[in-house]
């Protein structure tokens, strides 16, 4: 009977120790949640602080409600070219011919979501192959800061050649078709700018709407953009167009751009604002990379050999059953389900400066918490390496709708 009464003042002695434990457990983590919200509370108000204490309130207002949602449409157009101007001085003739890929506009809708200046947007492409986008912003009083990826392929091209002799036209031929294989085109776009005039202008007023322009003002921006981008022609049913240029298939270039440009807000009402930016650059780091591709197949003018005699290809030593390396291509076209290509070279160049731009403009109306806006943004960047040149122009029109809480 002791034994039975010891064993049960243990458990009862257990069990009160277990449930004060447990109290105690639920009272640390009820405070350590109270102290994360508390930090949180604090970041919020460091953030709401910052913000209003770097602006005239008469020239910028600060929203009460710092969140944001936006839903995004937007229509994009790119245009490439991609030039060859090869000189022959000893025949005194010259070859010129340009690819020029414009894709159709393409749609897409997608979000934005963040506090105040900084926030995360995504896009889905409305247009099959149109390509992905992805982006991140964060603006402040005096600064701005974007980035953006986009991916895509095209194989609709328009095609101009001019073959000159004694510096006189002699053939010419201009066709928009598709080519036997899509080009692949990446970029990153990475842009930050410093505002002089911060305390009265504000750029994100009229483009992601963190805060609202009450009265009209400019301003000087000092900007800095990193470039990236590839340009890959290397498939092999585009082996024609490669040989052409020199056996160069694929490009990279990365540039590093400085400018100083002018933004100027201009409010008619309350609530309404119109913006206007523009920032011409100089490239200050421009390095081009290309890569070169060799193939099994070459538009030989003379044939030697019979077609039927060059055999199987051998992909080890590069070489057809004959000993041949190049076998003729055909005018039907009828060599492309045949063709290999593989890597052989590629050189790296440090290019002279460039000048590029970059345009803007965008509309914004708020009222209540909610706004409307109307984006456009315009960028040219541009390229060279001996006789091949790359421009690319990106450009596109937003419209947003969103809400504030």
């Amino acid at each position: 009977m002791k034994g039975r009464i010891i064993i049960c003042g243990l458990l009862f002695t257990l069990n009160a120790a277990a449930q004060e434990q447990a109290t105690t457990d639920s009272v640390s983590r009820q405070d350590s949640s109270t102290s994360l919200m508390s930090k949180l509370r604090h970041v919020q108000q460091f953030l709401d602080d910052k913000a209003r204490g770097k602006v005239d309130p008469h020239y910028i207002e600060v929203p009460e409600k710092p969140w944001r949602v936006i839903l995004r449409y937007k229509e994009t157009a790119v245009d490439v070219d991609y030039e060859n101007d090869f000189y022959f001085p000893e025949d005194k003739e010259r070859l010129f011919w340009k690819l020029c890929f414009e894709p159709p506009v393409a749609s897409s809708i997608g979000f934005w979501a963040g506090y105040r200046g900084t926030g995360i947007s995504y896009s889905h492409s409305l247009v099959k192959n149109a390509g992905r986008y992805f982006s991140i912003s964060s603006t402040g009083a005096k600064y701005g800061f974007n980035f953006r990826h986009r991916r895509f392929s095209t194989d609709e091209v328009t095609f101009n050649a001019k073959y000159y002799q004694d510096e006189k036209i002699v053939e010419e031929q201009n066709i928009h078709d598709k080519i036997d294989a899509p080009v692949w085109i990446r970029s990153t776009y990475i842009n930050g700018y410093y505002v002089f005039n911060g305390r009265h202008y504000s750029q994100a007023a009229a483009y992601n709407q963190s805060v609202i322009q009450r009265r009209s003002a400019g301003s000087l921006l000092a900007g800095a953009t990193w470039y990236q981008s590839s340009f890959d022609l290397s498939a092999a049913e585009n082996s024609l167009f490669v040989l052409l240029s020199k056996k160069v298939g694929r490009i990279k270039m990365h540039q590093a751009n400085i400018g100083i440009g002018y933004g100027y807000n201009f409010v008619p009402f309350r609530g309404f604002v119109i913006n206007a930016m523009a920032m011409p650059t100089i490239s200050v780091y421009n390095r081009v990379k290309v890569y070169k591709y060799d193939y099994n197949y070459y538009p030989l003018d003379d044939i030697v050999k019979p077609l039927d005699s060059y055999g199987q290809w051998n992909s080890q030593t590069h070489t057809w059953a004959n000993g041949e390396k190049y076998k003729p291509m055909d005018e039907e076209g009828n060599y492309l389900q045949d063709v290999k290509g593989w890597e052989i070279d590629s050189d790296v160049n440090y290019g002279r400066l460039q000048f590029n731009v970059d345009l803007r403009l965008g509309i914004a109306y708020n009222w209540s918490n909610y706004f409307i806006g109307l984006q456009g943004q315009f960028n040219r960047f541009s390229y060279k390496m001996n006789e091949t040149k790359v421009v690319l122009i990106d450009g596109y029109a937003r419209v947003s709708l969103g809400m504030r809480f």
